[in-house]
C-alpha cells in the first residue's frame, strides 16, 4: 500500500506479460496503483491527471491500452477514487467513482469525493465505458453507458471477503457474478470485471476476476484467493447478434424512464 514506485513497476511488468500473450487491452483492479485501504494517505498519494508519474504508462499504451485504478485530484481540490484509460500514448478517459460505500467495513466517503457523471467514450476498439466496484452494482450506471453506445464496460473492484465460502465457490463471488451475468444479458454488452486479491491491512480480497459475454455467459474466470492474469478474445459484433436474438435492449425506451423520473420530481 502506498508504494507508487513499486506498484508502477508491477503494472508495467503485467502489461508487458499481457502484451506478450497477444492482449490489446489490460484492466487492473480498483486503486491498483495505490492500494485500497490507504485511508488518510489518500491526500499524499493523490496525483494530478497530467502528472509525469504516468509517463511510462502513456509510453507503453502505444502498444497496449491500459486501464488502471489510482487516486486523483480534481481542479477544485477534491480527491477521487479513479480509473484511468491510457491509449496511443495519451489519457483517453477518466472516471471518478460515483457510489462510495460507507457502511459496514467501508468508509470511502470519509476519504474521497464522489464522481457526478458517467460517460461512454471512443477508443480504437469502439465506444466503451468504465465503472468502479459499487458503480457496477447500481443498475442506472451500466444502463446509461449502454444507452450511450458502450459495447464493453471495464469495471475495476476491491470487494473484501465478508461472506462464507463453500465447495461451490465463494458466496461474494457467486453473488456478484450473478449480477454481472444479468446486466450483461439484459443490456447485451460485455462486462470485464477486474478484482483485487490478497490481504491488505488485515482485510482479505477474493479475486476471481471475470469476463462476461452479451449472452450472460462467463467466458473467462481468474483464480479465487490467488493472483492471476486472464485473457479472452471478445467481439463487438456479438453484442449486435445478442440484441437481435433478444430485443429487450433494442426495444428499450429511455424517454419513458426520463418522463417517469421527471414526474417523480428528479
Amino acid at each position: 500500500m502506498g508504494d507508487l514506485k513499486s506498484n508502477m513497476e508491477q503494472h508495467l511488468h503485467l502489461a508487458e506479460r499481457a502484451l506478450h500473450d497477444g492482449a490489446q487491452v489490460i484492466l487492473f483492479p480498483e486503486l491498483s496503483m495505490t492500494g485500497y485501504s490507504v485511508r488518510d494517505l489518500n491526500s499524499e498519494l493523490a496525483l494530478d491527471v497530467d502528472d509525469s508519474f504516468f509517463a511510462p504508462v502513456k509510453e507503453l499504451s502505444k502498444r497496449i491500452s491500459i486501464a488502471l485504478g489510482t487516486i486523483l485530484k480534481d481542479g477544485a481540490g477534491g480527491i477521487h477514487n479513479a480509473i484511468v484509460y491510457f491509449e496511443d500514448g495519451a489519457i483517453k478517459h477518466v472516471h471518478y467513482k460515483v457510489y462510495l460505500p460507507t457502511y459496514g467495513i467501508f468508509e470511502e466517503q470519509r476519504y474521497f469525493s464522489p464522481g457526478r457523471r458517467v460517460k461512454a467514450f471512443d477508443t480504437k476498439f469502439g465506444k466503451i465505458g468504465m465503472l468502479i466496484c459499487e458503480d457496477l452494482w447500481h443498475v442506472s450506471l451500466p444502463y446509461i453507458l449502454a444507452v450511450q453506445g458502450a459495447w464493453l464496460i471495464l469495471s475495476s473492484a476491491a470487494s473484501p471477503t465478508r461472506l462464507s465460502g463453500n465447495e461451490g465457490g465463494h458466496a461474494g463471488q457467486l453473488l456478484n457474478s450473478e449480477q454481472h451475468r444479468s446486466l450483461a444479458r439484459l443490456l447485451s454488452i460485455y462486462i470485464a470485471f477486474s478484482h483485487r486479491v490478497g490481504f491488505e491491512d488485515g482485510v482479505n480480497f477474493w479475486g476471481a476476476s471475470e469476463i462476461v459475454s452479451p449472452n450472460g455467459e462467463v467466458v473467462a474466470t481468474a483464480k479465487l484467493f490467488d493472483e492471476d492474469l486472464i485473457s479472452c478474445k471478445i467481439d463487438p459484433s456479438e453484442c449486435t447478434r445478442s440484441r437481435l436474438f433478444a430485443r429487450h435492449f433494442l426495444d428499450e425506451d429511455p424517454g419513458l424512464v426520463v418522463s417517469h423520473l421527471k414526474e417523480l420530481g428528479y
